[in-house]
């Protein structure tokens, strides 16, 4: 799989069957700005870059440009959700909500990575 250009059939129903919890349409809107975002939060990329490391992910840096899987990290960490919503995933942990980005991609291999890196994290 290339991560840097998602699958075509990249579906909200299958990341749920991933374990997916992110509602559709957050999901479709952190899809959109991933593919359209000129300039990423560098801080926040440099943290999923880190979370990465540890769990041993091998980062793909193209022309310049952070790796999807990051960039999508730093759309969802820097969402912020209604004031009257009891539950959102600008609540999640910084390697939870990377374990959702890795299943908004389908990066079924790197999630197995993740997990495993940090067993002491509740990822469903």
């Amino acid at each position: 799989m290339n991560v840097d250009t998602p699958k075509k059939d990249n579906s909200y129903g299958h990341y749920l069957e991933l374990g997916g919890i992110i509602n559709e349409k957050d999901y479709e809107s952190a899809i959109a700005r991933a593919k359209n975002t000129a300039a990423p939060n560098m801080m926040l990329i440099k943290k999923a870059e880190r979370i990465a490391k540890f769990a041993g992910i091998k980062l793909r840096h193209a022309e310049n440009s952070p790796d999807q899987r990051t960039i999508l990290y730093a759309i969802l960490r820097a969402d912020t959700g209604p004031a009257e919503l009891e539950y959102h995933h600008d609540q999640m942990s910084d390697q939870r909500l990377f374990a959702e980005a890795l299943r908004m991609l389908e990066d079924v291999d790197s999630l197995d990575k993740l997990i495993n890196a940090y067993p002491h994290i509740s990822f469903s």
